[in-house]
C-alpha cells in the first residue's frame, strides 16, 4: 500500500501531487474506495503491485 486516508480532500491532494511528480506509472496503480457504513468511515486507498522477487516487510499490526 502506498497511501490510505479517510479524508476525501487529502485523497484528492495526494493524487494531484502524485500525478504532478510522475513517481509511478498510473496504469499500474490500484485505486480503491472502501465504502463506509455507520460503524466504519469511507476509506480511500492507493496501492501498487510488488515486483516478483522483491522482499516485502510489513509494519506491526498489518
Amino acid at each position: 500500500m502506498i497511501y490510505e486516508t479517510q479524508d476525501y480532500s487529502e485523497w484528492q491532494a495526494y493524487l494531484r501531487r502524485l500525478r504532478a511528480e510522475r513517481m509511478y506509472d498510473e496504469s499500474s496503480l490500484r485505486f480503491d474506495t472502501l465504502c463506509g457504513r455507520l460503524e466504519h468511515p469511507t476509506t480511500y486507498r492507493l496501492s501498487a503491485p510488488v515486483p516478483a522477487g522483491s522482499s516485502v516487510t510489513s509494519s506491526p499490526g498489518t
